[in-house]
């Protein structure tokens, strides 16, 4: 196995690869057998961290949810190595499973440890804050699952700053479990839905960022050009970025760069992203063997505070 530098989670003791590898493929595009390769592929190149959440992929025709889940905990059994793997997983939003009371995130967690096959959760996400349930309850409830043994670590998604900060100080001031990582949106063509009040509380906060659509669904791969088609489940929420200055700005840098790098322009927008403060691994999903080189490369890439530049001010809002 490859040694590279992992990264530490927040004021956890997990350590991670800087790339957390998305679960929301498996059981979707990537059936059983070509998860598998991706997770052994994955692995071999020195990750240890991946992402998923009891809902993927219930939006599939035929699927229930806790897909990904269920291949994720065959796949540590066959390989029999839980103990190097640092597993991610949410609640909220399986349709059996829905929303934060402290009930459900009970019997949601349990049910997700049987898919996965394991007796603890690295690191249990809130997947979508529920604004009607109180933060003391949901707290109260994750402080719980810590304290059996379920859970190691509490994170929270898709949060304003508002309730974020409200969980953080009922968790200082009873003395429960707190949250040590965010994953918010964030990637170059949508800096908005992190930069800012919710950055700045992560910073204050200590609390570590695992952005998702860290590729912006495909987009920041380089695959969208004017006049091509690409066949992807997610082609048209990728292709509108096309239409954009800031989107067509944003590619020439990262081509310009990935040219100077020798490497693909996937990796530079992971590599950028890697290198804003807070930010300790951007998620992205393989469904093939074959995309998985440009998105594990970011453990590598050494971006100049020149690039980095180069990639902020051409991803500015506004453009």
């Amino acid at each position: 196995m490859t040694s590279l530098p992992l990264r530490k989670l927040g004021a956890s003791d997990l350590e991670v690869f800087p790339l957390a590898l998305g679960g929301n493929v498996f059981g979707w595009t990537a059936d059983e057998a070509t998860s598998f390769a991706v997770l052994d592929a994955y692995t071999a190149a020195g990750g240890n961290f991946l992402d998923t959440a009891d809902s993927y992929s219930a939006w599939v025709n035929g699927n229930r949810g806790g897909e990904s889940e269920t291949i994720i905990g065959r796949w540590l059994a066959s390989r029999g190595n839980r103990a190097d793997v640092v597993v991610a997983t949410k609640v909220s939003q399986h349709p059996d499973y829905p929303g934060l009371t402290a009930a459900n995130i009970r019997a949601a967690a349990d049910a997700s440890l049987r898919r996965l096959g394991t007796d603890h959760i690295d690191l249990y996400y809130t997947h979508f804050d529920k604004p009607e349930v109180p933060v003391e309850e949901i707290i109260s409830a994750l402080d719980d699952l810590v304290r059996a043994g379920k859970v190691r670590y509490i994170a929270a998604s898709n949060i304003t700053a508002e309730r974020l900060k409200a969980s953080l100080d009922f968790s200082e001031r009873e003395g429960l479990a707190r949250y040590v990582a965010l994953q918010p949106h964030y990637n170059l063509v949508s800096r908005g839905t992190y930069e800012g009040e919710l950055q700045d509380l992560a910073a204050a906060a200590g609390l570590a960022a695992v952005p998702y659509y860290a590729l912006a669904a495909g987009f920041l791969t380089g695959k969208y050009r004017p006049g091509t088609t690409v066949d992807s489940a997610r082609a048209a929420g990728a292709g509108k970025h096309l239409d954009t200055a800031r989107g067509r700005a944003v590619l020439a840098a990262l081509d310009d760069i990935a040219a100077a790098h020798d490497v693909p322009v996937a990796t530079v927008a992971l590599g950028w992203l890697a290198a804003q403060p807070t930010v300790a691994a951007p998620i992205a999903s393989a469904r093939t063997v074959e995309q998985l080189p440009a998105l594990v490369g970011v453990a590598e890439l050494r971006l100049t505070d020149v690039e980095v530049e180069r990639l902020t001010e051409a991803s500015r809002d506004g453009r």
